[in-house]
């Protein structure tokens, strides 16, 4: 009896009982959030500077397993850098691509051989007609074992002979990533029609799809 009245004291001043079905919902919503951030934990990240960023970003978007790619800069001393300043070489940065992806899907050993492949690592400080060290090829490690990973594949492509030239990519820490300005972001996909998209980047992609046709989303 003592229950009961004390029930509808909570209920006549104005509380109100979670539901089965509330609890349910709270109980789900937790469950859904924790797998989100679990899944959000297992993801990898690779820092990867092969030349002009909408090249690199057209290339790796297509690769099952990666989840997103952005184009930015890294490397240099200079903090939330503009594109000019980037563009005139004062910055010490280089256009890279952070690219998240799954390794579950995805190694770091297959993201490093598609890295080989997206430009010519024997080119210093450019790649074609984009000429200058924020084009440089450099790969910026975010574990020991990126480092070991990118320093051995190095080795063993130099030592093959893979390239007539060796091969000049800078293997180095990762510090800090800067996103560039939104413009810059899908590039390809946002302004295929444009010369720079046709006569540079088309082909590296036709040429991405040829060789990593299995690994393709």
């Amino acid at each position: 009896m003592k229950k009961l009245l004390f029930l509808f004291a909570l209920v006549a001043s104005g509380f109100s009982l979670p539901s089965c079905a509330q609890e349910q919902k709270k109980n789900a919503e937790n469950e859904q959030e924790e797998q989100s951030t679990n899944s959000i934990s297992t993801m990898d990240t690779a820092t990867f500077g092969a030349g002009c960023f909408w090249c690199v970003e057209a290339q790796f978007q297509l690769l099952k397993g990666v989840i997103s790619v952005e184009s930015g800069f890294s490397g240099g001393f200079v903090k939330n850098p503009a594109y000019r300043e980037v563009c005139n070489g004062t910055t010490g940065h280089a256009e890279v691509c952070n690219i998240v992806y799954d390794p579950q899907i995805i190694s770091y050993d297959e993201m490093l051989a598609a890295f080989w492949k997206t430009h010519d690592p024997t080119q210093l400080n450019r790649q074609g007609n984009d000429v200058g060290t924020q084009y440089r090829s450099v790969i910026y490690y975010h574990t020991d074992e990126q480092k070991q990973l990118a320093e051995k594949y190095k080795k063993e492509l130099n030592d093959s002979g893979a390239w007539p030239r060796p091969i000049v990519t800078e293997i180095s820490p990762f510090t800090v990533f800067y996103k560039a300005d939104d413009y810059h972001q899908d590039y390809f996909k946002l302004n295929g029609d444009q010369p720079y998209c046709n006569y540079v980047i088309q082909p590296k992609v036709e040429e991405f799809r040829r060789v990593f046709g299995s690994k393709l989303k």
